[in-house]
């Protein structure tokens, strides 16, 4: 199974969880990428996508992300068949805007025919919690095995 981690950052914190996600993620294809430099007609349906995105500014997307999601705006691909996870970041200070930035994500790739699943991680800066130790044990929990199962049996 192929899977495809894209992150959308502002100060690198989000590329760092997308990178310790993939070291967890052996035996399992993996790519990572900066969604300032991903490609829409690259999602691929029989890929399962990670997006890890933090919040900047007032509940806004981070520079790194806009880019992907005023493409996705622009061309309403349609995303049918597409699972995907979300871990957002941000910091409960803002609590009105705690981890907006995840929440547009999920909410335009969902518009767009997608199906989320799994937790909808939500990583708080205010914690203890390290973004990089919290990412590299919510992957776990994802349910990548049944599909892969479900692949194969289809393919059978």
């Amino acid at each position: 199974m192929r899977i495809v981690v894209l992150f959308g950052s502002e100060m690198g914190t989000a590329e760092n969880v997308a990178e310790a996600m993939a070291e967890e993620l052996s035996g399992y294809e993996v790519a990572v990428f900066d969604m300032s430099e991903f490609d829409l007609a690259d999602l691929d349906p029989r890929a399962f996508h990670i997006v890890v995105c933090s919040t900047y500014g007032e509940g806004d997307l981070p520079t790194g992300a806009e880019p992907f999601f005023e493409a996705l705006d622009a061309q309403q691909p349609d995303l049918t068949g597409l699972r995907f996870a979300v871990f957002g970041l941000g910091d409960s200070v803002y609590d009105s805007t705690f981890n907006r930035g995840g929440e547009i994500a999920a909410e335009k790739l969902t518009a767009l025919g997608g199906n989320q699943v799994g937790d909808h991680a939500r990583h708080d800066a205010s914690t203890e919690i390290k973004p990089t130790a919290m990412g590299r044990e919510w992957v776990h929990s994802l349910p990548l095995v049944s599909r892969e199962l479900m692949s194969a049996g289809a393919a059978g």
